[in-house]
C-alpha cells in the first residue's frame, strides 16, 4: 500500500491528476440515489468492453471483401484461437448488454422525471447516445461479412430508398455505390470503428460533464414538484443535508453493478460464443432469412407487417415523430411533479412501449412474412392419398417450394395464406390458374412447371377441403417459423 500511494503521489504530483479526478470522485450526491442509479455507469462499462475488444478484433479482422469472412472464421475457432473466440463473444454481448443498459437508463431518468430542470441537456445528450449506440449495433453486423448481413444491408438500403427526395441519396451513401461490396465493407468499418466512437466520446463527455455540473437527480418524491426558479437554491440545501460522496459512499454500486455486467458477457462469451456465421456472402442465393441482431429485430417485424402502400410513410415519418418527441419532452413538460406516482401518463406510457416493442420482437423472432425454407414434406397421415397422382401431387407441393409459404395441417411456411382446406374456396381452374399466373408475391410457376406436374399439383390440392380434412395437427409446431 505505500508502494502504491507512493506510486500515485508520484504520477499526481507531475501531471495534476487529482485536481481532473477529485471533483469527479468528490461531488455530492443524494444519498438515496442506489440501485436505480446504476445503469448510466453500466453503459459506459459496456461501452469500454466494446472499445477494448474492439481494438484487439480488428488487429485480426481483414477489411477486405475477399477476406473478412475468413478472417472472423479464424477469430471464431475455440480450439485454435481461444482467444479470438471469446474476444469476439464479448463483442458481442457487450453491444446487446450496452443497449439494455442505456435503455433502462432512460426509462430510469423518464420514470423519475430526471429530465426536468435544470438537465434538459442531460437527457438530450442521452438521446444522441442513444440513437448512435443503435447504429453501432447496425454498422457493426455488416463486419461479419456472411449472406445474412449482406442482406441484412440491402434490405437497408432498401428501406431507405423510399424516403422521399433523398432516398437514393441516403441508400447510395450506405452501401457505397451501386452494389454492396469492398467499398461497403470499408465505409461501415470506418463508421464502426472510427466516426461513430468519435460521436460517442464526444456526448460522453458532455453526459459525465453536464451530470457533475447539475447533480444527481435526487430520488423523486410525491408532492414536491421542480419549480425552475427555487430549484437550483432547494437541491444544494438538499446536497448539505441529505448528501454523500460520490466515492465510496455511491460508488460502490455502480462498480459491484459493473463487474457482475463483466463476469456475465464473459461466462456468455465463453460457454455460447460469438454470433454464429452464416454462409459467405453470395447475392445469388436468395433462401435467406436477412434479420437484424435481437435489439433491431423488432423494427425489422414492424417495417415487414406494414402495408405497402404505408412502408414509405413510416420510414420517413416514424423516426422524425419518435425523436422530434424525444427532443421535445424536456422543454415541453420541464416543470411539476417528478414522482412517478403522480404521473400515470408516464408509467402507462413506458408499458405500453414495452409491450409493443416485446410483441414486435416476437413476431421478428417468428417471421411469419419469410418462407420456411426448411419445411419438410407433409406426412403421410396429412397426406392420406388415395391415388399415386396425388402422392405425387403432395411431394410436389414440397419440392416446388409451395410449402415454403403455404401450410397444410400445420405444416409448413405462413407467409402464404393456409391452404388446409382450399379446395372449399377455390375450383379446380382458378387453383390451377393460381399457380400459373401467381398471385401477389407468389411467383408464376407457367414457364417452371409442365402440365403433368401441374395437374398432379392441383389433383393434390384438391382433396384439401374441410370434408376430407384430417384431425392431425402439428403440435409441436413443426416447420413453423
Amino acid at each position: 500500500m505505500k508502494l502504491l500511494k507512493a506510486t500515485w503521489d508520484w504520477i499526481d504530483d507531475r501531471t495534476g491528476m487529482s485536481t481532473l479526478l477529485g471533483p469527479v470522485f468528490d461531488h455530492p450526491v443524494p444519498a438515496g440515489a442506489k440501485w436505480a442509479y446504476v445503469f448510466g455507469s453500466a453503459t459506459m462499462i459496456a461501452f469500454i468492453i466494446q472499445v477494448v475488444t474492439g481494438i484487439a478484433l480488428s488487429a485480426s479482422f481483414v477489411t477486405s471483401s475477399g477476406e473478412a469472412y475468413a478472417s472472423l472464421q479464424a477469430l471464431s475457432d475455440p480450439v485454435n484461437n481461444p482467444l479470438g473466440y471469446l474476444l469476439r463473444g464479448m463483442h458481442f454481448y457487450g453491444a446487446s448488454a450496452m443497449v439494455i443498459m442505456v435503455g433502462l437508463h432512460m426509462i430510469q431518468v423518464f420514470l423519475y422525471g430526471a429530465y426536468k430542470y435544470p438537465r434538459e441537456m442531460n437527457w438530450l445528450s442521452g438521446v444522441v447516445l442513444f440513437a448512435v449506440t443503435l447504429a453501432m449495433g447496425f454498422t457493426g453486423q455488416l463486419l461479419r461479412w456472411d449472406d445474412i448481413a449482406v442482406w441484412s444491408v440491402y434490405l437497408a438500403a432498401a428501406m431507405s430508398a423510399k424516403v422521399p427526395i433523398v432516398g437514393s441519396g441516403i441508400a447510395h451513401f450506405l452501401v457505397a455505390g451501386d452494389t454492396i461490396g469492398g467499398a461497403t465493407l470499408s465505409r461501415f468499418f470506418a463508421f464502426h470503428v472510427f466516426f461513430i466512437p468519435a460521436i460517442i466520446f464526444v456526448f460522453l463527455g458532455l453526459h459525465l460533464w453536464l451530470v457533475i455540473h447539475h447533480g444527481i437527480s435526487e430520488p423523486p418524491e410525491a408532492g414536491r414538484p421542480v419549480d425552475p426558479k427555487t430549484y437550483r437554491a432547494w437541491y444544494h440545501q438538499y446536497l448539505e443535508k441529505h448528501g454523500v460522496p460520490f466515492w465510496p459512499d455511491a460508488a460502490w454500486r455502480d462498480v459491484v453493478f459493473g463487474l457482475a455486467m463483466v463476469v456475465v458477457i464473459m461466462l456468455l462469451s465463453w460457454f455460447w460464443g460469438p454470433p454464429h456465421l452464416g454462409h459467405p456472402p453470395d447475392p445469388t442465393l436468395v433462401e435467406v432469412y436477412p434479420k437484424p441482431d435481437w435489439y433491431l429485430l423488432w423494427i425489422f417485424a414492424a417495417l415487414a407487417l406494414l402495408p405497402g402502400e404505408l412502408e414509405e410513410i413510416v420510414v420517413f415519418v416514424g423516426p422524425v415523430i419518435i425523436g422530434a418527441i424525444l427532443v421535445a419532452l424536456p422543454f415541453i413538460s420541464n416543470r411539476g411533479e417528478r414522482s412517478w406516482k403522480r404521473r400515470p401518463w408516464a408509467v402507462a406510457s413506458v408499458i405500453i412501449i414495452l409491450m409493443m416493442i416485446g410483441s414486435l420482437w416476437i413476431q421478428g423472432v417468428q417471421a411469419p412474412w419469410t418462407p420456411s425454407f426448411n419445411a419438410e414434406a407433409l406426412p403421410q397421415q396429412v397426406v392420406n392419398a388415395s391415388s399415386a397422382e396425388i402422392q405425387r401431387g403432395a411431394e410436389l407441393f414440397n419440392t416446388q417450394g409451395c410449402q415454403n409459404c403455404h401450410a397444410i395441417a400445420g405444416y409448413g411456411g405462413q407467409r402464404g395464406p393456409s391452404l388446409s382446406n382450399v379446395a372449399d374456396r377455390l375450383t379446380r381452374e382458378q387453383i390451377a390458374i393460381s399457380i400459373l399466373n401467381g398471385r401477389r408475391n407468389m411467383p408464376a410457376y407457367a414457364t417452371m412447371m409442365s402440365p403433368e406436374d401441374l395437374s398432379a399439383l392441383v389433383d393434390f390440392l384438391q382433396t384439401r377441403s374441410e370434408r376430407q380434412a384430417q384431425p392431425h395437427t402439428n403440435p409441436a409446431g413443426a416447420n413453423t417459423p
